[in-house]
């Protein structure tokens, strides 16, 4: 896990950041937001990704873990991921209009990815190789990618 560190301090900052943010910008919208039938979902699941990356990146500064410690941790955070963001999707997707379903489904690729690349990346730990970091590397900025996504949703185009 040498050299991994300043990687997770920086993503543990940003990601910290970002979810401040997004608290703020749905601050902003929330009477439109609580309006909607999905949109909500969309909030929660924006907040989802930032705050799976924040404990993750918690975890993973604690010093001298196994890489099967690492590995549980790692996975169980990406189940989590995946199970609630999963569950968020299908039922946004049972509500929104049949015209944003196939831009929805966009973001649902993104989102996925990175659950899953969280998912794999513990299963790789677990195995005792360390190649599951870079795997971190992508679920993360996947994760950044997918709560941007809905933040711009939930702040610029809820009011187009």
């Amino acid at each position: 896990m040498d050299g991994w560190q300043n990687f997770f301090l920086g993503e543990l900052g940003a990601s910290a950041a970002l979810t401040g943010l997004i608290f703020v910008g749905i601050s902003i919208n929330l009477g439109k937001i609580m309006k909607s039938s999905y949109l909500p979902n969309r909030a929660l699941e924006a907040l989802v990704m930032l705050v799976i990356v924040i404990f993750l990146t918690s975890l993973l500064l604690i010093p001298g873990q196994s890489t099967t410690a690492v590995g549980l941790e790692v996975l169980l955070l990406g189940c989590c991921d995946w199970g609630i963001t999963l569950y968020l999707q299908i039922d946004s997707l049972r509500k929104m209009n049949a015209e944003y379903r196939l831009a929805y489904a966009r973001v649902i690729l993104v989102s996925q990815i990175a659950a899953l690349s969280f998912i794999v990346a513990g299963i790789i730990f677990l195995t005792g190789a360390t190649t599951g970091f870079y795997l971190i590397v992508a679920a993360t900025l996947f994760s950044f990618l997918s709560a941007f996504i809905d933040t711009w949703v939930l702040v610029v185009e809820i009011n187009r």
